[in-house]
């Protein structure tokens, strides 16, 4: 036989879009068209039904960036047209395909009811299916004019990204509003031609299949009348029905399936347009489930329920339906879908708390996994708190854009730093936003890492990122190839079935331990840091609030603790951790508004934390003195300052009180030129402003090896993705600032001695340094404030330190991890920049040292032998960026920021010092205060949270910790009287009674980075 091949496939190529394709729609009327543009921000229905319309010609420019149009469209069904399916059509003007990031609309009736939203790739909204004809149709049409921001890839910056410097020219032009007729014959056979033609063209040219499927196309076009294409579509179909109908090979992949529109809670749009791209996702998808009995929609992030819920009652109350029905499932029990490794343990695990919570009141429902498919990275804490969570599977995606190793597994078991694992799949289709094409059912089989283990995986379908949603259109290719030789079957199923039966058919599934690092995307430890602190300073803030509320409740008379206040702020703060607002990838509108938020959550904080204290500070002072209040789970002895700038030495217990009055520290701070010693430490700082010495007394050891809080400016262009990428090349291009303006002692002791440095560079920036060393701590602190005006570049403070290894241990949620220093191999060469928390150590036997910081995260540890033989490990700090898109004024302006370097540190140390640094000692007017709500004995268990519980019952509860990797036995005591002690699940919830000793402590025993929570009942005639 002759190799046709080529004539067979350009013929059906050709035929199928310029001929078939056209023929959708038999037949059309346009509808009279007026418009209203509504002033500022998105008005509601109500008055947008109450405006002026002017009458609109289609082909005409509308829409301003970022604003909202109202088209008013009203037609009549023609008579003639009755008996057929019969729908509206209309084109704003889409740009592209992607549903997401340019125009879209919600289609209300004119009561205000929403139908359906439009978008490329939905166009449609149905009117009568069948129509009696003569039908009125009459719509009002809330459209989005919303800019495409990458409409220059990710290489070309824009103003577009900011409501106040976007401009006002419009942006789309009106191409279409018809009724029309659906040609459902026509239809179906596009659709049979799309999933024959993807499927031939993967198939491999020596398959009998691919050849089959070839002629049997080829016939088709004959029977295919080019002059009636609707009259001749059924002949056609049966052309093709025969090789539609061949089933799957026994041993065919099976795909399971489910509905999914990943919206992402903010991006390249604000948080206020995202309320509104939920409403016309969810229509979109109510409307699909009520045509597709077989249909089921996976749906996350309960705060975009919560948006529903309180702006578009009609249409939570069809996703109320569809549950139901269980066509729609609730799945991930999260707030939001969160950045994996930035927000804090506290934070991960309120998240989902609250997510799981919103679940179980409002649908009944108990999800049972985490649904995590775009985030950057996750941390090794996962598994753990997941399970304590009620949680049996987890499910992500963004791995596969791995950089430089490919992701050994797809079904795996994840093993946390504390040793729970979690069944966990890995989608090998590589998208969370299939459409079933050919392309994604090969890749999905070939890519699949299980085989002979496993036969099956999962495919989230649907448009995404801005939302859209599954189409018809998709449901029908899922049908096709429900049982299609040459294919993977496809089954539309719950996301709880899929795992079940995973799960059942490869227990024995392979383990992957430690954290899911993502080879990509590595900035956004750093990019946009003023959001980054924001979300570090509210969740410090959270914790003192908690901790002094819950300390007033017990012990202050007429005290109300705030639930509702702290509810609302915890969900505040769980929104912007999304995973493109936290990790600084969004345009300049939602960090502008994020930076915001935040500043105003911490206003509330902290009057929050004044009510509590001014609560306790009933009656005289006995001593005269304000009190000074520890937050921090350890004891401290430190300098701070009085209400009048005074430094004073204070002692205080964990989570507790003392008087101001001061106590005497070990030995005072002498300052002599450039140096600071207070016999624990002796600090030199050089002409060039860097540290040339940090010697620690205690050991007889000099630190560090070459020069200390090196500043080093590198040029930061990755390839792509700027906000969101440090690629590795950026270690090849820096400048050294080692030219000061001016280095001057600002303080001489006797308990604090500081040296100040101030440095301008590079495009208008200066940096001012304040290096302080205070009385009876080792701890070297380096304030820093940084006026930025850089572009395309990153600042590092590095510190060198002369010890040997082996790995570096950074603090993660509810624990830490250890990474090599080495790169022996490629997936060590992979982490050259990596996140942590408060703190990152380094040390040898013996010997130990670690960098603390209050609002960084990216950091990046190497190691070199130096010539003498001695081996330098270096820590450096990443402090701030400058890319430019979708941001193009990204990190510009001030910084305000502290880390700190300690010397001798355990990582024991370096744990209550990073607590320390972050929850600054707080003096308040107070009475002799009580003590501490609880007080722990046990080395390496840390209090992490001190809360009453939220069914608002009176019971106190607290979440522990073992923080220094290995066993741990102590016990609890509390400040108030205790009748009873439960061991929890993060959302409250008994799991067993804890043992109360005779002594009425309760005894705690944990392994290592145990997450433990204790739900503790108060006794008759406590508070």
């Amino acid at each position: 036989m002759h190799d046709e091949r080529r004539r067979i496939e350009e013929r059906v190529e050709r035929v199928h879009h310029q001929r078939v394709k056209p023929a959708i729609y038999a037949a059309t009327v346009p509808f009279e068209v007026e418009a209203w543009q509504a002033p500022g921000e998105p008005v509601p229905f109500a008055e947008a039904a109450a405006a002026a319309y002017e009458p609109f010609a289609m082909d005409t420019p509308w829409g301003p960036p970022w604003g909202t149009t109202w088209f008013r469209m009203r037609g009549q069904v023609p008579a003639e047209w009755a008996g057929k399916r019969v729908e509206a059509v209309i084109d704003l003007g889409f740009v592209g395909d992607w549903p997401g990031n340019q125009a879209e609309a919600l289609v209300h009736r004119t009561d205000g009811t929403p139908l359906k939203a439009v978008n490329p790739l939905n166009q449609y909204v149905p009117v009568g299916n069948p129509a009696t004809g003569g039908e009125s149709v009459d719509y009002l049409v809330e459209a989005a004019s919303n800019p495409d921001i990458l409409a220059g890839g990710f290489a070309t910056p824009t103003l577009l990204g900011d409501v106040l410097t976007a401009g006002d020219r419009p942006l789309y032009t009106f191409r279409r509003a018809d009724i029309a007729v659906l040609d459902e014959e026509v239809w179906h056979l596009d659709l049979d031609l799309q999933v024959l033609r993807e499927l031939m063209v993967h198939l491999g040219e020596h398959e009998p299949r691919r050849h089959e499927i070839m002629h049997a196309l080829d016939r088709a076009m004959d029977a295919l009348d080019l002059d009636d294409v609707s009259g001749s579509a059924r002949a056609v179909r049966e052309v093709l029905a025969p090789v539609l109908a061949r089933p799957a090979h026994a041993s065919a992949h099976t795909i399971s399936g489910v509905g999914h529109a990943h919206i992402d809670s903010a991006w390249l749009w604000p948080i206020r347009e995202t309320k509104r791209k939920t409403s016309r996702t969810f229509s979109n998808v109510t409307s699909l489930a009520e045509e597709y009995d077989d249909f089921i929609f996976a749906c996350s992030q309960a705060q975009q329920y919560e948006w529903v819920r309180d702006h578009y009652p009609q249409v939570w109350a069809r996703i109320q339906e569809s549950v139901k029905k269980g066509q729609w499932a609730p799945v991930g029990g999260m707030w939001v879908e969160s950045d994996g490794n930035l927000p804090g343990g506290e934070a991960i695990a309120r998240q989902l708390v609250h997510g799981k919570r919103f679940f179980i009141e409002h649908f009944g429902i108990e999800t049972k996994g985490v649904w995590l498919p775009d985030s950057f990275g996750y941390n090794a804490a996962y598994p753990q708190l997941a399970k304590l969570a009620g949680n049996e599977w987890f499910l992500t995606q963004k791995i596969s854009w791995n950089q430089t190793n490919k992701f050994p597994h797809h079904t795996f078991w994840w093993e946390g730093i504390d040793g729970t694992r979690i069944f966990t799949h890995f989608p090998p289709i590589d998208t969370y936003n299939a459409r079933f094409s050919g392309e994604e059912m090969d890749r999905a089989v070939r890519n699949y890492s299980e085989k002979g283990g496993g036969t099956r995986s999962l495919a989230p379908f649907g448009w995404g990122d801005g939302g859209g949603g599954p189409t018809r259109e998709i449901m029908e290719r899922a049908r096709r190839l429900a049982d299609l030789e040459g294919s993977p079957r496809v089954v539309v199923e719950h996301p709880d079935a899929f795992f079940a039966k995973a799960r059942a058919e490869y227990p024995d599934a392979p383990v992957w331990v430690g954290e899911l690092y993502l080879e990509l995307h590595r900035a956004t430890y750093t990019t946009q840091a003023r959001t980054k602190q924001g979300n570090r300073r509210s969740e410090h803030l959270l914790r003192e609030a908690e901790l002094w509320a819950t300390t007033a409740a017990l012990h202050a008379p007429g005290y109300a603790y705030p639930y509702e206040k702290l509810d609302r702020l915890w969900k505040t703060v769980l929104l912007h951790q999304f995973h493109d607002i936290l990790p600084g990838s969004s345009i300049a509108w939602v960090h502008r508004e994020a930076e915001a938020e935040y500043a105003r959550v911490a206003e509330e904080l902290e009057a929050l934390t004044a009510e509590a204290l001014a609560a306790l500070g009933g009656g005289e002072r006995p001593d005269g003195s304000p009190r000074v209040f520890n937050t921090s789970p350890y004891a401290r002895a430190e300098v701070i300052r009085t209400p009048e700038g005074r430094p004073v030495y204070v002692e205080t217990p964990a989570n507790g009180s003392a008087p101001l009055a001061g106590a005497q520290p070990p030995q005072p701070v002498t300052v002599s030129g450039r140096v600071l010693d207070n016999g624990l430490v002796r600090v030199r700082v050089a002409d060039e402003g860097t540290l040339s010495s940090v010697y620690d007394l205690r050991a007889d050891r000099e630190v560090l090896a070459d020069a200390g809080n090196l500043l080093r400016l590198h040029t930061d262009l990755p390839n792509y993705w700027d906000a969101w990428d440090i690629d590795k090349h950026y270690q090849n291009r820096y400048t050294d600032l080692l030219e000061p303006d001016a280095v001057t002692v600002v303080e001489e002791g006797p308990l604090v001695g500081a040296i100040r440095i101030t440095r301008s560079f590079g495009k208008g920036s200066t940096i001012t340094q304040t290096v302080t060393l205070r009385a009876g701590s080792p701890r070297i602190d380096f304030e820093t404030d940084i006026d930025w005006h850089e572009a395309e570049k990153i600042l590092k403070a590095a510190f060198p330190v002369d010890v040997r290894a082996a790995h570096s241990s950074a603090e993660i949620q509810f624990g830490h991890i250890q990474r090599p220093t080495h790169t022996n191999t490629s997936w060590e060469a992979a982490r050259f920049e990596v996140s942590g928390h408060r703190w990152v150590h380094i040390g040898e036997p013996g010997y130990g040292v670690a960098v603390v910081n209050d609002s960084t995260y990216g950091h990046d540890v190497s190691r070199t032998v130096r010539e003498d033989g001695g081996t330098t490990t270096t820590v450096r700090l990443s402090l701030v960026r400058a890319p430019r898109v979708p941001d193009p004024e990204a990190d510009q302006g001030r910084h305000r920021l502290r880390y700190a370097l300690l010397p001798g540190a355990s990582i024991e140390d370096a744990v209550a010092e990073g607590y320390a640094l972050n929850l600054p000692l707080r003096v308040a007017d107070a009475a002799e205060a009580p003590g501490p709500v609880v007080s722990v004995d046990g080395d390496g268990i840390t209090v992490e949270a001190v809360k009453l519980a939220d069914d608002e019952s009176g019971d106190v509860v607290v979440r522990l910790y073992e923080s220094r990797g290995g066993r741990a036995v102590g016990v609890l005591r509390t400040g108030f009287p205790l009748a009873q002690a439960q061991v929890t699940d993060l959302l409250e919830r008994p799991l067993e009674p804890a043992t109360v000793q005779a002594d009425g402590a309760v005894a705690v025993s944990l392994r290592p980075f145990q997450i433990l929570t204790l739900r503790l009942g108060r006794a008759a005639g406590g508070r």
